[in-house]
Formats: C-alpha cells, sequence, structure tokens
C-alpha cells in the first residue's frame, strides 16, 4: 500500500515536507528496515480475480486486494491499518492500527 500512503504524503503536506517523507520510505527500503513487495503481473492476475470474487464488496479497492494477495502469499496474521476492508475478506486478520 506505498501507492496510498505516498498519495496521502502528498495530498496532506507541503511538497517539500513530502518529498523528505518519500525519500525516508525509499532509504528505509534501501537499508533493509523495511521490505518492499512488489505487484508482479502473478499476483496482478489474483487481485484480479478477488475483485471478481468479492463482487458483494464493491469499497474494497484493488490496492486492498493487491495487498491481500501479499497478505496470503507471506501467512500474515496481523496488519497495520485503519482500513476495515481487510477484515470483509474472512482471511482471520487482527487489524492493529
Amino acid at each position: 500500500m506505498l501507492d496510498e500512503t505516498i498519495t496521502l504524503l502528498f495530498r496532506w503536506l507541503p511538497f517539500a515536507t513530502a518529498k523528505v517523507g518519500l525519500e525516508k520510505i525509499e532509504k528505509a527500503v534501501q537499508d533493509s528496515y523495511l521490505r518492499l513487495e512488489r505487484i508482479t503481473p502473478e499476483r496482478f492476475e489474483k487481485a484480479r480475480r478477488l475483485r471478481l470474487k468479492f463482487q458483494d464488496k464493491p469499497l474494497i479497492s484493488f490496492t486492498d486486494l493487491t495487498s491481500a494477495v501479499i497478505v496470503q502469499e507471506r501467512r500474515l496474521r496481523q496488519i497495520l491499518t485503519e482500513d476495515d476492508h481487510f477484515t470483509y475478506l474472512g482471511m482471520g486478520l487482527q487489524k492493529v492500527p
């Protein structure tokens, strides 16, 4: 959900401050403090299938679905989010605010 984080940085903060925030995120990835998971074509396809599966949940973003794919692959049980959409997917995730 790095794309959403970057979007919010630049929406809520002055450009110069947001740019510094983005640089800090990039440095954290470079220093292996954060792990960046890329959406591969295979992951995209899995997310597309989830989108079609959850037709009754139109408010779940495609970004959230791509994140759900990674959560499943990594067998994660907790997710740091303010978003309730992950609980709707029935993956047994514990939301950590």
